[in-house]
């Protein structure tokens, strides 16, 4: 520690603390411009420059190290003078054009010459003029580079924590100029968080452009509602329509960053195909009803199936509240434990129970992040997790955290890598197992039940690209203490299974090796963690006790006055199996789109048409809504509170910003309004009262309460339960298949579906796109940009060709944001990845799509 002394105030700081710190630590405001907290001091501003005793120029404070002794001052009259000369020689060029400017009333520039400048100004000379008319950058920003300071804030966020490199500057001294790539962002993020960081008015969001003032805006902290990140939303409404996202620096997981989805993705709550009002099947067509006919009708169908099976999908967008009285819901009133939260694929719960309940660290992510070794396994955590990224990122250059990654598709974050492992589609319990035959050759190192491991991990992983496992093993060795990362990605493969056993091999040879260890999901589903503490599972109840266990169940039948069925449920495969052999009475689904995210759209479509009833829950029309008996209108993103618990185990305040539309409803509602079809109202119904119930009977949320939930949430907490040392065999070699296979997930400009309904996003997201390597591309004949079929033995899709210079060959990638292409009719159940060929589209397809032939993206036939 170092004792310093500021305007005759004394503390003591850690060595290498800024004087900045220091005086923010003492309350004293330094004004700063160039200057950001999360990236290292640049100090070309100049506003921050201090008085120190004993030197004789004025030091940045940002930039100049606090020693024992220092004595600082900071309000001085040549202070004051450097500071009002600064401000006057950045007002020499800037024009004066706030009335129209969109950061007028939020601007530093205008609230630093209020605090330091000069009343009046010396320079006389014309103003400087890069350009009479603003430059439209992107679809969603746009610059007028005659106000910029030059504080270089926007390009070192794009380089530094964003990590795309798309700004750059031009000239030099007062000429400088902060310009896209020949003027344009076109390979930009989109995320604008140079917008959100520039202190003037130089870089701008389009959608929101002279729109609203800050002070006519009702602004609403939430969290935003499509990855697990959970990034720290401040919504902008003025008169209850929607204008604007931004983010604060103080608060939340994300530190002000935002990627694409959050800052721009928030419009699609007022999408064209909202429900409005309840809707029913007569003579085979939908029609929208009144809430007391849907009633009348819906009492009448639920009596009609009574006595037969029943089951229902919940949607892990959905508040926990909401996720924790649908499970409720289902248990009690349909007497059924067929529960699932997963739309996409067949979660094998018995092999992940273990992993969350042994290992899942509920902590922050800058904590996480800051272990020697971070290893990230499967998917792409650049359109994935953009936040995320940028603090691994952040982690590998700034605090020099070894980074390590095991997957089949590359990302950005690969450059920051200390270690690649490029696995084929399918092999990362391969390429984990050949990781733990590297550990467990360590010898003397390993205890002896893992040295014995090694001889049952089989042969060399087949990896088609990279480094070779043995190089993170002993990365992994190397450092005292690992996280790791696992994607959400890796759940889609019939071999999920043998990847999280492998997995959990993984994680008990470091925890045998003594290693401080932390393991967390990338979840790409905003509460998909909350989901899993709520019991929305065929298996386990809320805090993921097992349904078998007849104590837990007892607990709850005591809290909620009614018998839990012990026979355990099954997930959401097996549910549509049921459907398809006219087993299934009632199939209530509640946020989920089944039809268009499911594999195997063909079996999908005929297993829902089988059902007896089918329920759909909703705020918008989606495929699976145009299959129901009942529809029933439910209140989307904004129109209702709750609470969402991201990938770090945090809880945080999901807030109200707008009314729902017309007739909608807010999912408590309407689920209290069906089991009152049944008989028998649900107890509480009111969020708050819900959260109280959760936070009673739900051990990692003990403790947390309503009001208790400030800006940065609150941490779930659970006691680890290190599971039994259970040492599995790897899964025998993949047999090379050969040709082309397909893997799907989030592309970086939407998230599942529902971001689709963006019109912000759709105007910076690519058309729908196949994505191979530059190798395929030649061996193929094929070029950037053509139109090309991808086909299965299911169905086909055509979509632009994408080349990826950094795809392995043999890899093909289809988002799975596209409703237009149906990505799904393409894929088997159980089956994955998907093999597939690409060929040129047929010039009389491409001509039929510009004439608008074809299926539009809402019809379910």
């Amino acid at each position: 520690m170092v004792r310093v002394t500021i305007d005759e105030r004394t503390l003591e700081v850690e060595a290498g603390s800024t004087v900045l710190q220091a005086a923010e630590r003492l309350g004293i405001d330094i004004p700063t411009f160039c200057y950001l907290k999360r990236l290292p001091p640049l100090a070309s501003c100049r506003m921050c420059l201090v008085e120190i005793e004993g030197q004789r120029r004025l030091q940045p404070a940002c930039a100049t190290a606090a020693t024992d002794g220092m004595v600082v001052h900071t309000n001085t009259q040549l202070i004051d003078e450097t500071r009002s000369s600064m401000l006057d020689m950045l007002l020499a060029n800037h024009p004066l054009d706030c009335p129209i400017c969109d950061k007028g009333g939020e601007c530093e520039l205008q609230d630093m010459v209020m605090a330091y400048g000069p009343r009046t100004s010396r320079f006389r000379d014309a103003k400087r003029v890069f350009h009479s008319e603003d430059i439209r950058l992107s679809p969603v920003i746009i610059m007028n580079v005659n106000r910029c300071i030059q504080c270089q804030r926007c390009v070192r966020m794009c380089e530094e924590v964003v990590g795309a490199v798309a700004l750059g500057t031009v000239e030099k001294g007062m000429d400088t100029a902060v310009t896209g790539f020949e003027g344009s962002l076109a390979s930009c993020d989109q995320c604008g968080n140079c917008v959100e960081v520039c202190p003037v008015g130089a870089l701008m969001s389009f959608p929101y452009r002279y729109k609203a003032r800050p002070w006519d805006l009702v602004e609403t902290d939430t969290v935003c509602p499509h990855c697990g990140t959970g990034c720290q939303l401040t919504v902008g409404a003025r008169k209850g329509e929607f204008m604007r996202v931004r983010s604060k620096m103080e608060y939340g997981v994300n530190r002000e960053t935002l990627c694409v989805r959050g800052r721009f993705g928030l419009d699609f709550v007022g999408s064209q195909d909202r429900i409005e009002r309840p809707m029913i099947r007569r003579d085979g067509v939908l029609v929208p009803v009144s809430w007391d006919d849907a009633g009348d009708y819906l009492g009448r169908r639920l009596s009609a199936v009574a006595g037969k099976a029943a089951g229902g999908l919940a949607s892990p967008r959905l508040p926990s509240e909401v996720l924790y009285q649908f499970q409720k819901l289902m248990r009690t009133e349909f007497r059924t434990n067929n529960i699932d939260c997963s739309s996409r694929w067949s979660t094998p719960f018995d092999a992940l129970r273990p992993l969350v309940t042994g290992f899942y660290t509920r902590a922050p992510l800058e904590e996480v992040i800051g272990k020697d070794c971070v290893l990230v396994v499967g998917g792409n955590v650049t359109d994935e997790n953009p936040v995320t990224e940028y603090l691994l990122r952040d982690g590998a250059r700034r605090r020099k955290t070894r980074l390590l990654m095991l997957s089949a598709r590359p990302s950005r974050l690969d450059a920051d890598a200390h270690v690649v492992v490029r696995v084929p589609p399918g092999g990362e319990a391969q390429g984990l197992a050949a990781v733990v035959r590297g550990l467990g050759a360590a010898g003397q190192a390993v205890p002896g039940d893992v040295t014995d491991i090694s001889a049952t991990t089989g042969g060399p992983a087949a990896a088609t690209d990279g480094d070779d496992p043995t190089r993170l093993a002993t990365a992994l060795l190397e450092g005292r203490s690992v996280t790791v990362f696992v994607s959400a990605d890796l759940l889609r493969s019939p071999l999920a299974r043998a990847t999280l056993q492998q997995l959990s091999n993984l994680l008990q040879v470091l925890r045998a090796l003594g290693k401080g260890l932390a393991m967390q999901f990338l979840f790409d589903r905003a509460n998909q963690l909350g989901a899993w503490d709520m019991g929305v599972l065929p298996t386990a109840l809320p805090g993921l006790r097992a349904l078998a266990d007849d104590a837990a169940r007892a607990a709850f039948e005591r809290a909620w006055g009614a018998e839990i069925p012990s026979e355990p449920g099954v997930d959401f495969d097996a549910m549509l199996e049921l459907c398809d052999r006219k087993r299934m009475g009632a199939l209530y689904i509640a946020g989920g789109d089944p039809l268009m995210s499911y594999p195997d759209r063909k079996f999908v479509q005929k297993a829902l048409r089988a059902a007896d009833l089918l329920i759909v829950q909703d705020a918008f029309l989606t495929d699976t809504a145009g299959l129901a008996d009942v529809v029933l209108p439910a209140a989307s993103h904004g129109e209702e509170s709750g609470t969402f618990t991201n990938n770090e185990g945090r809880t945080q305040k999901v807030c109200k910003f707008r009314e729902p539309a017309l007739e909608t409803r807010d999912n408590l509602a309407i689920f209290d309004f069906v089991a009152t079809l049944r008989g028998r109202p649900l107890r509480p119904s009111v969020q708050r009262e819900i959260f109280g119930e959760i936070a009673r009977l739900v051990p990692a949320y003990q403790g947390l309460t309503q009001d208790g939930l400030g800006p940065d949430g609150a941490f779930t907490k659970a006691a680890l339960v290190p599971p039994a040392s259970e040492f599995f065999a790897p899964p025998p070699a993949p047999i090379a298949a050969g040709g082309l296979m397909l893997v799907t997930g989030n592309c970086l400009f939407h998230n599942g579906y529902l971001s689709e309904r963006s019109d912000i996003l759709n105007t910076v997201a690519d058309d729908p796109y196949v994505e191979i390597s530059a190798g395929d591309t030649a061996q193929l004949g094929l070029a950037d940009g053509d139109q090309v079929v991808v086909r299965s033995a299911h169905g086909e899709l055509t979509a632009k060709l994408k080349v990826n210079k950094r795809f392995p060959k043999g890899l093909v990638f289809v988002p799975e944001n596209y409703r237009s292409l149906r990505l799904n009719s393409l894929m088997r159940r159980g089956e994955y990845p998907c093999p597939v060929e690409v060929e040129m589209a047929h010039p009389a397809f491409e001509i039929a799509t510009l004439a608008g032939v074809g299926a539009w993206p809402g019809n379910p036939g």
